[in-house]
């Protein structure tokens, strides 16, 4: 199952989309500055794979986290958080030995575009998912199953869990994979590139930025990131302010016909905070991709799901409406690229937000 439909030969599914991965207590500073100067911090939660099943289950679809968590105030936070975005976390393991990890960070410089992130997340619950205590069928339930290179950089057990739940396998769902390049994360830097290139060969459905494809691979531009990987059925380059090019239909080696390419514009975005843009655009593909919408809208939600975050401090945030959504969608291309989403965006009068503003 790699073409753009998401797994439609998967009949016996409990789950629309599984999300499989860590998440963590994420502080947040109460005001700007160093973290060495921060007093306080507000608490939320954080993590790539869970991100993306909490704006899918606020989308209105059936979305499952399966993770491993410390039996701990901080496990049963994140549990208690995440399954009041909707999300079946029924597969979550508590784990005696191990702690939730955490995680602080700064507000966003404006100036300079940077934030500091501290991490306290070695030896986590989480790191010790393994294909022993993690069971195949939580995890292949779905419609589609979310995966990130976040989890790869964990432990080898965690590797090797993705490795066992991307092998080929008869009613496999599709595999989407975001490559989510952490460099702090690897102990083994080096291996990075080629453990996450492999993955992404290995998936249906796969999310890269140029950026990251650049760091990791030396791959400059969408034309080679793609010839580096055809195997995906639909390949999503992130391309920042430019937007995103999706690779979709037949593959470049295959002879019966070009493959469709399309290029959708980012919208303008008044900035809060850019944590957590990337899983919500994830989320809007993958929302989109689920109601079997054509390539540009599907690119269009997300960019649409990645706005309603970037507008607020968190990681998360309720999505647009389906119906407000949709409206902005079918835009025409001058309305669509003149557009401007601000916060509060998403709660705001449908008919004004229809009006794009210069």
């Amino acid at each position: 199952m790699s073409g753009p439909a998401a797994g439609a030969a998967h009949a016996a599914t409990t789950s629309d989309v599984v999300c499989l991965g860590e998440s963590m207590v994420t502080f947040l500073p109460s005001q700007p500055g160093r973290l060495a100067d921060v007093p306080s911090f507000g608490r939320a939660i954080g993590g790539a794979e869970s991100n993306v099943a909490c704006a899918l289950a606020a989308a209105g679809h059936r979305a499952k986290w399966v993770s491993r968590v410390g039996a701990d105030g901080f496990g049963d936070h994140l549990v208690e958080t995440i399954s009041r975005y909707g999300v079946d976390t029924s597969a979550v393991e508590r784990d005696p030995d191990r702690p939730t990890g955490i995680y602080f960070r700064t507000a966003t410089d404006r100036a300079t575009d940077t934030h500091e992130v501290a991490y306290y997340r070695a030896g986590s619950a989480a790191s010790a998912m393994s294909p022993a205590n993690v069971p195949a069928e939580d995890a292949l339930c779905g419609r589609i199953l979310h995966l990130s290179g976040i989890t790869a950089a964990l432990s080898g057990d965690c590797l090797s869990l993705l490795h066992s739940l991307t092998a080929p396998r008869p009613g496999r769902p599709l595999i989407s994979f975001d490559v989510n390049h952490r460099t702090g994360l690897w102990r083994d830097a080096d291996a990075a590139p080629a453990v996450l290139l492999d993955l992404a060969r290995r998936s249906d459905l796969v999310f890269v930025g140029e950026d990251e494809a650049e760091e990791a691979w030396g791959l400059n531009g969408a034309e080679a990131i793609r010839a580096a990987l055809p195997e995906p059925g639909v390949l999503v380059v992130k391309r920042g302010a430019e937007g995103a090019t999706v690779f979709s239909g037949p593959r470049p080696s295959v002879a019966d016909g070009p493959e469709s390419v399309t290029t959708v514009p980012a919208l303008r975005v008044d900035v809060v905070a850019p944590v957590g843009a990337g899983d919500a655009f994830a989320a809007g593909f993958l929302s989109a991709t689920l109601r079997d919408l054509p390539v540009r809208d599907r690119v269009r939600h997300g960019h649409l799901m990645a706005a309603a975050v970037l507008t607020v401090p968190g990681d998360l945030t309720d999505p647009p409406a389906r119906a407000h959504a949709d409206r902005l969608v079918a835009l025409d291309d001058t309305a669509w690229e003149t557009l401007r989403l601000g916060p509060g965006w998403t709660a705001a009068d449908r008919a004004s937000e229809e009006v794009p503003t210069p």
